[in-house]
Order: structure tokens, then sequence, then C-alpha cells
């Protein structure tokens, strides 16, 4: 049965297993991850050059590109058009359901909005952050069922391992899987701007991030 459980499981091995955005790693120099993106159809904003312009997703967006050393970071990728409190809780809780439905993705919890929600008492007097995390499973599928097994058998005993229930074997799964790729998280909250509201997501690329190397 373990055996059969570790076939079934795929992971992706590549450059680091970075974050991707639209097929693209989350890395390198910013002006080559600027001609990246104008090469899927993105153009530079009039007013910003560093800032490009276009739709992901169904929806116009501003792209953002972070670095950290010169290395991209971040893809912030935020909606060109403000909305009203009604429809941004739409679109949060379509992007949940999208994210929950695309097998790239693990996720710890069920992000989605009810609908008595009030997000604008909850933001401008609870300082509440409505966000969504999720992480993302590169995209080249190999199958590392060695790897995973390594991993059980360096915790349990050959005894242990045949107690553990199907359900206990797909957990510790699931839990190796998030470890993995802790890293590669995607992200989105909602944002305020005078009373309208609109989407912000980032593609993280937490290898790249600071981490007090410069200090």
């Amino acid at each position: 049965m373990l055996v059969a459980l570790f076939a079934t499981v795929s992971l992706v091995q590549g450059q680091k297993d970075v974050t991707s955005f639209l097929g693209i790693p989350v890395g390198g120099s910013k002006s080559e991850m600027i001609q990246k993106l104008r090469s899927k159809g993105f153009t530079s904003s009039p007013a910003n050059k560093d800032v490009l312009v276009g739709e992901f997703n169904g929806v116009s967006v501003n792209i953002h590109i972070v670095t950290n050393n010169n290395k991209v970071c971040r893809i912030m990728v935020a909606d060109a058009n403000q909305m009203s409190e009604g429809d941004v809780k739409i679109r949060f809780n379509t992007l949940c359901k999208q994210f929950q439905n695309n097998k790239k993705y693990l996720w710890l919890s069920d992000y989605t909005l009810s609908d008595d929600e009030d997000i604008s008492y909850g933001m401008s007097v609870k300082n509440k952050r409505y966000e969504a995390v999720y992480y993302q499973l590169p995209a080249v599928i190999d199958s590392v069922a060695a790897t995973v097994a390594k991993e059980f058998l360096s915790k349990y005993t050959e005894e242990q391992l045949s107690e553990l229930t199907k359900e206990e074997v797909l957990m510790e799964v699931y839990q190796y899987m998030l470890e993995k790729y802790s890293k590669n998280s995607v992200w989105f909250m909602i944002s305020e701007h005078y009373g309208r509201y609109y989407i912000t997501m980032f593609y993280d690329n937490e290898h790249n991030r600071a981490n007090g190397e410069d200090l």
C-alpha cells in the first residue's frame, strides 16, 4: 500500500523549484524579467517604464517587479481598476476557488469570505487584512517516490509504517510537499484606496529575498 501511494505522488524538480509567473521563473535581473513579460504581451506604462500594463487572468493589471541584490524576488500584480466592496468580495472569492481548483497549488485553509463579511469595517476599524496564501508546485512534473520513501524510512520503522493508515500517509506526504515548497508562495490581498477596492497579488521567490545577509 505504501509503495502504491508513493508512486502516485508527483512533485517538480527544476531550477531550484522557484515560483513562476506565466511560466517565467521569478528570478534573474529586472531588465531580463521586463523583456520576458513584454514577450507575453505586456507593455510599459506611459507613466513609468518599469511598470508593465496588460491583461492577466481576464483583468487589466499593473505589474511591478521587486528585486533584492539585483535579483528579482517578487512580481506584484495589482488590479488597474478599483471597484466596490461587494465586487471585490466576489473577485476575492473567485480567486480563492480558482487557486483551490488548480492542482499546481497547495493551501492550508479555505480563505473565501462569507456574504455577511463587512470588509470596510474590518479594514478601517479592526485593521484586518483580507489575504489568501497558496504554495506553488513547479511546472515540470517528475516522480519523486524514492525521495518521499526515504523521508518516511528515516522517521519510521517497518512495523510503524505498516500500522499507518492511508490518510496518515497522505497527510505526511502533504506536509512534506508543503515544507519543500514553502518558499514558492503566491498570495493575494484586498487593497483599499479612498473607499474603493482592488486585488493585489504577489508571486514570491523567497530564495532571492533578503535574509539578513547584508546586516
